[in-house]
C-alpha cells in the first residue's frame, strides 16, 4: 500500500495554491475541474512524484467545524519534514509568512507551526 495523496481543507483554493507554490515552493501537479470544484494538488519541488497535497475545498459545514476547531487549539492540519529548520524558518519569514510557534525542540524533533492564510496551521519539523 502506498499514500498517494493527503489533503487539508481550504477556504479558498486559489489562494491557498497561491500560497503553497509561492510561499512554500510547492509544485502545482493536478488541476482538474470536477462540477463546480477542482481536483488541485501539490507536490514537492524535490519529489514530484511523491505523495500530493490536496488543497480541498471546506464547503462542507463539518469539514469547517473541524477545521476551525483544530486551529483554534493550535493543532496543525498537517506536517512537513525540512531538512534544515533554521534556514527554513529564516526563509519562509522572510516571505512574510507568520509563525505560530518559532522552532522548538520536542524530544528527538524541533518543530515550528505557521498559519497557511487559509484556515490552517501547518507545522514543520526537523529530526535532531
Amino acid at each position: 500500500m502506498k499514500i498517494v495523496v493527503a489533503s487539508i481543507f481550504v477556504e479558498d483554493q486559489e489562494k491557498a495554491l497561491k500560497f503553497y507554490t509561492e510561499k512554500l515552493g510547492l509544485v502545482k501537479k493536478q488541476d482538474v475541474t470536477v462540477g463546480q470544484y477542482k481536483w488541485l494538488t501539490v507536490v514537492s519541488s524535490e519529489d514530484q512524484n511523491g505523495t500530493e497535497l490536496l488543497l480541498e475545498p471546506n464547503d462542507n459545514p463539518a469539514a469547517k467545524t473541524y477545521q476551525k476547531a483544530i486551529f483554534e487549539q493550535g493543532i496543525p492540519a498537517t506536517s512537513f519534514w525540512v531538512e534544515d529548520m533554521k534556514s527554513e524558518y529564516e526563509r519562509l519569514k522572510s516571505l512574510g509568512v507568520r509563525f505560530t510557534m518559532e522552532p522548538t525542540q520536542a524530544g528527538p524533533v524541533t518543530i515550528a507551526k505557521f498559519d497557511d492564510t487559509c484556515g490552517n496551521l501547518i507545522q514543520i519539523q526537523k529530526m535532531n
